[in-house]
């Protein structure tokens, strides 16, 4: 196990540094730059906008500004936002929680959800248990994301059941510790809905299609055949051989929790990640960009390399010498 994770992290190096190389090269070729929109301040001197252009490094060619950027990276520092004057690193534990939050709650709501009614419609069938839910699952797949937060941002202001927008209230920093938690929780409630609906309609349709797959298979046949108790056929032969996709879907989503958790944070108005990534996209910071980049490509690949890990733990045909082969 050692050596297959030692070999998949020296792996990582070359993935992530083609892929932050490239993140730099589309960012510098795009139109203009962060000094062009602020050169058009009138309040701001033309000198000044050229004293932080070579502050920040941009008057030196491409790839001695990425190797530079690069050697910091490696030590842990990943350079200053040059639209808020901060250090990418601090601007990005600043924000880390509401987005770990958000993506853990979004998780546990999906997951939670998605795997015990997979198992219900596949063991139910045909019925109308089966018809409903595989509507309900069509219906949250189908609907887009952002107009379901719309949809529920109204309903909430209208019913003043939830607040809207935001991820604390007014009187928070005054709370007790009890009463901190229950406002993040209540704060939570539509954002989780919106990120994690998708999620869990196309789980559960996998879920079933799993099930309904398996079942047909030879093994649960015969177990059945055998007389074993059918919450036993279902939990040690059906469930188990079922969960190998599912084990890889959740490390993958490790890695796409930052891009669904922007369009929600940036439709609810919650300061996280993602709301930190498009204002840096949209102002082309380009550090604060590259620090984002990174941040999305590590997750990525370190969901996969636990995927892997996980897979091995739950399917003994598994070993880590085939999936080295396999690499």
């Amino acid at each position: 196990m050692l050596r297959f994770v030692a070999r998949r992290m020296v792996q990582m190096i070359p993935l992530l540094i083609g892929i932050t190389f490239l993140s730099f090269v589309v960012v510098d070729l795009a139109p203009g730059d962060f000094f062009d929109t602020l050169s058009m301040n009138p309040s701001i001197s033309p000198e000044l906008v050229k004293q932080m252009k070579v502050e920040f490094g941009y008057g030196q060619p491409l790839p001695v500004r990425y190797g530079r950027w690069l050697w910091r990276a490696v030590h842990l520092d990943l350079g200053m936002s040059i639209a808020y004057r901060v250090g990418v690193l601090e601007l990005i534990r600043s924000r880390a929680l509401n987005t770990v939050i958000l993506a853990i709650a979004s998780m546990v709501f999906t997951w939670a959800l998605a795997i015990p009614i997979g198992i219900i419609v596949a063991l139910r069938r045909g019925t109308i248990i089966d018809r409903v839910l595989s509507f309900v699952s069509f219906f949250g797949m189908s609907v887009p994301s952002f107009f379901l937060a719309f949809l529920l941002m109204y309903l909430a202001l209208e019913t003043g059941w939830f607040p809207v927008g935001g991820t604390t209230s007014l009187d928070y920093p005054i709370l007790s510790p009890l009463e901190k938690l229950g406002d993040r929780a209540v704060h939570l409630v539509l954002p989780v809905i919106v990120l994690g609906t998708g999620g869990m309609a196309s789980l559960m349709r996998l879920m079933r299609s799993q099930l309904l797959e398996i079942q047909s298979a030879d093994y649960v046949r015969t177990a059945r055949a055998k007389g074993v108790p059918e919450w036993l056929v279902v939990s040690k032969h059906i469930l188990r051989n079922a969960l190998n996709p599912f084990v890889t879907l959740a490390g993958y989503e490790l890695g796409t929790l930052l891009g669904g958790a922007a369009l929600v944070e940036a439709v609810m108005n919650l300061q996280g990640l993602g709301t930190l990534m498009l204002d840096a996209v949209r102002s082309l910071d380009l550090y604060l960009v590259m620090g984002s980049v990174l941040m999305g490509s590590v997750l990525l690949l370190l969901g996969n390399l636990f995927a892997d890990i996980a897979l091995t733990l739950v399917d003994p045909r598994i070993d880590f010498s085939r999936l080295e082969a396999a690499r």
